[in-house]
């Protein structure tokens, strides 16, 4: 039996559940990041969460009965991994041990900012419309009313952390882009496992190589931190995804990718509620604009809404060939 809309039974409860984990479990990893790394480095933070989140996926799909990847699948995961997690990720949470996490979920929205960019700069790539470069001035305007001077109340944002950030926009962007045209193998959760693999590899890697290893005070992580992993592992990056990608499978991609103007706000009110981060009438104002400016860009970069999908800063990409994609702004997923 099925709804008028030719749906299973409880199609609609589904449908409102999956939209409330992504919007509201996405938009609280920031939050989490941030007690994360309250007590633990947070390159090896990282590494171990995707490592394990990623275990568990590349483990289920197999035992589903998807085909063991190549080299050539390693290489691209490796890749992206890299691109996603390393230099996307691992500037998010590094940069949070200075930037509130509110403010750290508004100025990564500038990532399609980014993409337009890249893919304006590449040969035959595409002049972005008038509603797309409104839509950029608008975010550069409520960037700069996070980071420039005079912020009210005598806060300013950490501009090294901020800076950090803009360039986690740009290496997310860029593997983004990278994995519309990387061979991947069929299975979309197979294929974010290796990414995760790779990408908390590299992690690992790179906090060993600065020494994090050495700021690793076993006695002194806190219970709030270590529950914050587990919830970034669990939640962030696997029922984030799961939502997320079943999403994709039963609605548009346009509906489905309408998290990105609703992390930041998220993000925005839980900072405020449980870490003590300040919410101003100036952050009230970027908030708004930014998140205008996102919808603008999303929307009109386009040529057909439903074809447009966006990644988030905080999840490995789904292979092109498992979901409807715009070749200018990636394939989409989410953790």
């Amino acid at each position: 039996m099925h709804d008028k809309g030719g749906h299973a039974p409880g199609y609609r409860w589904r449908l409102i559940s999956a939209f409330a984990a992504v919007y509201v479990i996405w938009g609280s990893t920031y939050l989490a990041i941030r007690f994360a790394v309250e007590t633990l480095p947070p390159f090896l933070m990282a590494g171990i969460r995707f490592l394990l989140a990623g275990g568990v996926l590349y483990a289920w799909a197999l035992l589903r009965g998807a085909a063991k990847p190549d080299a050539m699948h390693w290489r691209s995961a490796s890749i992206i991994g890299t691109l996603l997690l390393l230099g996307g990720n691992g500037g998010v949470v590094w940069a949070e041990q200075f930037v509130p996490s509110g403010l750290t979920a508004l100025l990564i929205t500038s990532e399609p900012f980014w993409v337009v960019i890249i893919v304006w700069l590449m040969p035959g790539g595409h002049r972005p419309t008038g509603g797309v470069i409104l839509g950029m001035l608008l975010g550069l305007f409520g960037i700069s009313l996070l980071v420039g001077p005079g912020h009210l109340e005598g806060n300013s944002v950490h501009l090294g952390g901020a800076a950090v950030l803009f360039l986690a926009t740009l290496s997310w962007a860029a593997g983004s882009l990278y994995s519309t045209k990387a061979r991947l193998p069929g299975s979309a959760v197979l294929s974010a496992g290796m990414q995760m693999l790779a990408g908390g590899a590299v992690l690992t890697l790179f906090g060993t190589l600065v020494g994090e290893w050495n700021k690793l005070a076993w006695h002194s992580m806190s219970a709030r931190s270590l529950f914050a992993v587990a919830y970034l592992t669990l939640f962030g990056s696997i029922v984030g995804f799961s939502s997320y990608f079943w999403l994709l499978r039963n609605t548009t991609p346009a509906r489905a990718s309408t998290y990105a103007f609703v992390n930041p706000v998220v993000a925005v009110i839980l900072g405020w509620a449980f870490a003590g981060e300040s919410i101003t009438p100036r952050t009230l104002a970027a908030t708004a604009i930014i998140v205008v400016s996102v919808m603008l860009v999303i929307l009109r970069h386009a040529p057909a809404a439903d074809e447009l999908t966006l990644e988030p800063l905080d999840a490995p990409a789904v292979p092109p060939a498992a979901v409807k994609t715009n070749p200018e702004l990636g394939s989409s997923t989410g953790v």
